[in-house]
Formats: structure tokens, sequence, C-alpha cells
């Protein structure tokens, strides 16, 4: 069954009521679109996992029955809290706990391996998260993602810096919309597995957060 936690009486280190209540709605809306990579970015997963950024729990119900135990971690009250409630409905054990991906709190390699979807975006200090997620995996652990990033053909990606500058992270709850995931994973030294550049709707009009990548990365075996 399930385990989802307890959550402290604490203030809540990310705080986006209207932005989650939002994210909410259009998350589930996205469904018929999403459910599809979030399959393919966990498929073949085992063993004890973190998740960070979990959201409300959209990925859960698709963690494969190999998966002993998932860690997800949330900072947003309303989301964590329906996140809560998708942990209830899993096939797979899943604890909710609050917390930021700058700072996890778990223990240094406890983890076969991790998951970051469309968090990357919104987290404040890259590096440093990325720099925690290596922490937390096991020698060899490996890093699932898929995140949406900066776009190949320069109008594009001129309009995305322009509004990750200016509108963007403040009505999007802290999104922004151009960076680059490859290059802050071999930064943060992580080892690029497969990968494959997507856009999300595959049809219809490009938008700033068209533009996705979804594959694996690799801790290494030496520190």
């Amino acid at each position: 069954m399930p385990r989802p936690s307890r959550l402290p009486k604490s203030r809540d280190a990310v705080h986006h009521p209207v932005f989650a209540r939002f994210y909410a709605r259009q998350s589930v809306a996205a469904e018929p679109v999403i459910s599809g990579h979030r399959k393919e970015l966990l498929a073949g997963l085992s063993g004890r996992v973190i998740e960070v950024g979990a959201g409300n729990g959209l990925n859960f119900a698709h963690y494969p029955g190999a998966v002993s135990e998932v860690v997800a971690i949330e900072p947003e009250r309303l989301l964590r809290k329906l996140a809560l409630s998708a942990a209830l409905r899993a096939e797979v054990p899943v604890d909710v706990v609050p917390g930021t991906a700058e700072a996890l709190p778990v223990k240094s390699e406890a983890f076969d391996a991790a998951v970051a979807s469309l968090v990357l975006c919104s987290v404040r200090d890259v590096p440093r998260a990325l720099r925690e997620l290596r922490r937390v995996l096991r020698p060899g652990g490996e890093l699932r993602f898929f995140e949406h990033g900066r776009a190949p053909g320069p109008l594009m990606s001129a309009t995305q810096r322009v509004l990750d500058r200016t509108v963007w992270p403040p009505l999007f709850g802290g999104c922004h919309v151009a960076r680059d995931t490859l290059g802050a994973l071999r930064e943060a030294g992580f080892e690029l597995g497969a990968y494959r550049r997507i856009l999300v709707p595959a049809k219809g009009p490009r938008l700033p957060t068209s533009y996705c990548v979804i594959g694996t990365a690799r801790r290494p075996d030496a520190p």
C-alpha cells in the first residue's frame, strides 16, 4: 500500500497558490498528450526511486511494478496535497514529502534512480539541484529526465530568452522556457545516455514550451 507522509507544519519553501491551481487543472487536461511520454520516461525502472518536483502526482500511475518505493519531493503545498491523493491510488509505494530539489531531505547514495519531469525549468538553482540528484543516486544510478527548454531556431530561442527575462517566470510559478537541460547535465558531471528531442504537442502551433527532450543520464561509478 502507498505510504504518504504526514506533513510538518512549516513555512513552504515554494508558494505559488494561484499558479498551482492553474497547473493542477492544465496538467490533467494535457494528459492525453503527455501520458505517453510519462510511460516512456518511467519504463523499466526498478528499486528505490526519487522524483523531484512531483507536482500533483501524475507520474505515479506509470511507475512499473519493479519499483519498490518512490520518494516524491514536492515543495508547493496545494500540489503536494494533490500528490498525496494520487499516491493513495498508485500501484507502487509512494511517499510524498516536502522539500526542494536544491536541498533534498534524503541520505546520500540512497536511490537506484531519479526522475526529473517538467521540473528543472522552475527550480531556482539548476546546478545545485543536479548536484543534489547526483548526491542521492548510488554510483551508476540513472536519472530519467523529461524537460522543455531551448528551441533550435533563432527566432523562437530569442523569444524564449525575452520571456524568461520578463513575464514568464512570474506568471508560471518560476518556469523558464530557454534552459539547456543537456548542457546542465553535462556540467553537473552526469554521463548522458540515450535521449531524443520531441515537440509537445507533436502537431499544431509551436509554443515556447513545445521544445522538449526526454532521455537518461547516469551518475558515474567513480566520485
